[in-house]
């Protein structure tokens, strides 16, 4: 399966955290999986970095010389994703979220998320809790 993580599962994923869902971590580890993480939820951390966040203190420059060691794959936000994103119904105002999702449609790659709300874009993204 080809896995897009959201950025707080990924975030969760690198530091091996107990918030990341045990279903998650299965697919994680499992090696036929194919695992992406998106350059907008690198942006997302650090703009949250920026701003102070609590819940989004890490070392960027760490946590992305990081995913590829753990075998993770870096997609790139595209003029492609771009389009896709005008075309989705406004279930999630969150504007990274919705580039998740669009990101997910175009591809095509399951996003996996932990947020509710995102689950209603459809079968390609899957709730873990």
């Amino acid at each position: 399966m080809r896995i897009l993580l959201d950025t707080h599962l990924l975030l969760w994923a690198t530091a091996r955290s107990r918030r990341l869902p045990a279903e998650a971590r299965g697919l994680l580890e499992d090696p036929a999986n194919e695992i992406h993480y998106s350059a907008a939820s690198l942006w997302e951390i650090a703009i949250k970095l920026g701003l102070r966040r609590t819940d989004f203190e890490v070392d960027l420059g760490l946590l992305r010389a990081t995913l590829p060691d753990m075998g993770f794959v870096e997609l790139p936000v595209t003029g492609a994703h771009a389009e896709r994103l005008v075309l989705l119904p406004p279930i999630h105002k969150d504007p990274f979220d919705r580039m998740l999702v669009a990101q997910s449609l175009s591809e095509p790659l399951v996003l996996l998320t932990n947020d509710g709300l995102l689950a209603e874009y459809g079968s390609l993204v899957r709730l873990v809790q």
